[in-house]
């Protein structure tokens, strides 16, 4: 989760900047990509027009998650959010993924969260701040983080400064992680499923992941069902 040409979008189809903390609301790049794509994994949002280094590592494994919008109305949104885009005022409804407050609580606790997102962050950060109630996010990084790679914004994660044999992506676009897709946990897109339960889903794969030291030893393998 853009409309109007700021806020990423996504179909049904589908510079190096330091990294901050979850505090530092600056504005983010606004280099536009040949295929603007927002990735639908922990929630949805939608707009109508209204007239600095990670923190100390913990030695927790990381999980780096992705959240994502798209420009259709919702009548059961879970948030409203005013956003101000070149003087003009949009509405962000945002609608929550099924079971992602118990997904996004119990990864806070098994793993060192980073929300990574390709928005600008004068749009996710108001939204991560209503999203994330257990305060999961240790930080987060938004568009100027990204590594601008053939149309597409990319989450370089030897950025992070954390071994990478501890580190994992969640995300819903292969584009997304097109440098590290040994690191990748792969989600669906969501869009307004309520029945979807892909994060209650994956839940107990998470739990093993957080176990390992190396979680290329699991990442490698050939999960059941896929």
């Amino acid at each position: 989760m853009d409309s109007s040409a700021v806020i990423t979008q996504i179909s049904k189809e589908e510079a190096r900047s330091p990294l901050r903390g979850k505090g530092d609301q600056k504005s983010a790049a606004s280099q536009k990509p040949r295929n603007r794509g927002i990735f639908h994994s922990l929630f949805c949002c939608v707009c109508r027009e209204d007239g600095e280094a990670l923190p100390t590592h913990s030695g927790a494994p990381l999980l780096v998650e992705e959240n994502g919008a798209v420009p259709k109305p919702v009548n059961n949104a879970d948030f409203i959010i005013p956003v101000e885009i070149d003087g003009v005022v949009h509405q962000v409804y945002v609608l929550k993924r099924p079971h992602v407050d118990e997904f996004l609580q119990r990864m806070g606790e098994l793993f060192e969260c980073v929300l990574f997102t390709a928005s600008l962050a004068k749009y996710a950060d108001p939204v991560a701040d209503l999203l994330d109630k257990w305060g999961a996010f240790r930080a987060r990084l938004f568009r100027e983080s990204c590594v601008f790679h053939r149309g597409n914004y990319v989450k370089d994660l030897s950025r992070l400064g954390r071994d990478l044999r501890r580190v994992l992506i969640l995300d819903n676009s292969p584009a997304s992680y097109v440098f590290h897709p040994d690191n990748a946990v792969p989600v669906a897109s969501w869009f307004d499923n309520m029945s979807d339960t892909e994060l209650h889903d994956l839940l107990p794969f998470f739990e093993q992941l957080s176990r390992v030291d190396d979680v290329y030893s699991v990442l490698r393998q050939p999960r059941p069902g896929s």
